[in-house]
């Protein structure tokens, strides 16, 4: 099932992941989807048994280290990642181990989502969380949900919702004293 704001001109899957999202040239520059690589490598030869599978894994930690360090994100091996994440600007992003994440989400820089009260959120499908934003606790996000920059989200979103941060308020210098 796909779903298509009135403002959008395509139509992403909250349900089908795309991996075209993840796809690495060869010679690209890309950390993020360098890092995403690095993280799906030590998923697969998680469940592997035998030397082959335990030099795979030793490899893709060594990888997923240093991509870390290059795009400055926190985002553990163990975590579940739906396909299609896409991360522009990967810089101080941090998952939560135990997090849950939907396919074909978009996370802009400075993006935690965090365990609050002993729980951790689980995030639908197409799911765009803007520059800042912080989901925390045992909070269920919708499919096609949007969080804007710095919101704080630590209640459950419907699908298709909509959450921002307050609105700065402007004062002129003689109020601000």
């Amino acid at each position: 099932m796909t779903a298509a704001s009135p403002d959008s001109d395509r139509a992403i899957s909250a349900e089908v992941p795309d991996w075209n999202r993840e796809a690495k040239g060869a010679f690209e520059w890309a950390p993020s989807r360098a890092l995403l690589a690095s993280i799906r490598a030590y998923q697969r030869h998680r469940a592997g048994r035998g030397p082959v599978a335990a030099l795979g894994r030793v490899f893709a930690t060594l990888r997923h280290r240093f991509w870390s360090v290059v795009t400055g994100a926190d985002i553990p091996v163990t975590c579940r990642i739906g396909g299609g994440l896409l991360m522009p600007h990967p810089n101080g992003i941090v998952v939560h181990p135990e997090a849950v994440i939907g396919p074909n989400c978009l996370f802009m820089q400075q993006v935690t989502i965090g365990m609050r009260a002993g729980k951790v959120p689980v995030i639908g499908g197409h799911v765009d969380i803007g520059a800042g934003a912080a989901i925390l606790g045992l909070v269920t996000i919708g499919n096609h949900a949007r969080i804007g920059a710095h919101a704080l989200v630590i209640h459950d979103m419907p699908e298709g919702a909509v959450a921002m941060a307050p609105l700065a308020q402007i004062k002129s210098d003689s109020q601000a004293e």
